[in-house]
């Protein structure tokens, strides 16, 4: 099967240093672009975090200090990412929550604006909860009928999961081979901010999606408790969440 693609797609996978996205910086990144005529162009970039990789980060992925130590910091490859995503909607394995964010949050780190409002976002993860509720070793076994070598390195996980969304539009013929339709699909909640710590409620209103003001109204929680706003904009939280809660509060201020 190919995909149906208006324009081309980039399934990316991120091997990181930890997982908040705030904080920790990418250690391995792999992409796997496909063009609407089926072709492929696969890149894996070792990166070194510049800052220490957590041993129970390393044995999660196989890369320790000693193995990036020498590679180009992800400043030095920004241009050449930004340049190769510059025309694609994304895929990704749990990408929407955790890999898409963390990479607007490394762009940003070196003043690129890496513009998502025109893209489409896939999340493959999202899918197959909906339909079958495992994990990407599961769902390749489940999907491809084959065991996930080398899990948990980058380029086999792009791979991994361009394969099992390839065949669960075989299987379901209740999913479109369309890049929208995924897109909306795969999607859980209605974001406002990339890492979905705040998003938007049935009646289109800014709630928090976490802690202890979980579907609270974000201004109201603002108006009545300011030092939240401000523990959030001291805290490990990614720039474009404190941009968002930034914009809502401003909202209510000219209100």
């Amino acid at each position: 099967m190919q995909l149906n693609l208006k324009r081309p797609i980039a399934f990316i996978d991120l091997e990181t240093t930890g997982v908040n996205v705030g904080a920790d910086r990418i250690v391995e990144l792999a992409i796997l672009k496909i063009f609407p005529n089926g072709t492929r162009d696969s890149r894996v970039y070792k990166v070194n975090p510049t800052i220490p990789i957590p041993e129970e980060s390393s044995k999660i992925h196989g890369i320790y200090d000693k193995d990036v130590k020498d590679c180009p910091t992800f400043k030095d490859i920004s241009k050449e990412i930004n340049t190769l995503l510059g025309d694609c909607d994304m895929a990704g394995y749990n990408s929407n929550k955790f890999d898409t964010p963390l990479l607007i949050e490394e762009f940003t780190r070196c003043d690129i604006h890496f513009d998502l409002a025109s893209r489409k976002l896939i999340d493959v993860q999202n899918i197959f909860h909906k339909m079958e509720q495992r994990t990407l070793s599961a769902a390749y076994k489940f999907y491809c009928n084959k065991d996930l070598q080398n899990a948990h390195t980058a380029e086999a996980d792009t791979l991994a999961t361009f394969e099992v969304m390839l065949a669960q539009l075989e299987k379901y013929d209740t999913l479109k081979n369309d890049v929208d339709f995924l897109s909306q699909f795969s999607s859980i909640t209605k974001n406002v901010d990339l890492a979905g710590r705040i998003v938007f409620n049935d009646k289109g209103e800014e709630v928090f999606n976490f802690g202890k003001y979980k579907g609270k109204l974000v201004a109201d929680i603002f108006e009545s408790e300011p030092s939240y706003y401000d523990w959030m904009m001291k805290g490990d939280f990614a720039t474009n969440t404190k941009n968002v809660i930034t914009a809502i509060r401003l909202k209510k201020f000219k209100k």
